[in-house]
């Protein structure tokens, strides 16, 4: 795991010496669409999880009302 961390940390160093009017387009051009990624597959697994609930019980039937003979 510290390979991550040293990789991000020089990245992250490369970045902010960038001048703005570079950092503004890589931010734009990476880290957009990451994001948007990102969130479309959280939404996914959300309507997966939505339409596939996992172990949840059977709810019990409601009992019918009681008919009363005319």
């Amino acid at each position: 795991m510290d390979w991550l961390v040293q990789w991000w940390d020089g990245v992250e160093l490369w970045v902010v010496q960038l001048p703005v009017a570079v950092q503004f387009p890589v931010v734009m051009i990476v880290v957009l669409p990451l994001c948007l990624g990102v969130a479309r597959l959280i939404d996914r697994v959300a309507d997966w999880g939505a339409k596939n609930p996992a172990s949840v019980p059977d709810a019990e039937p409601e009992p019918e009302p009681e008919k009363v003979a005319a």
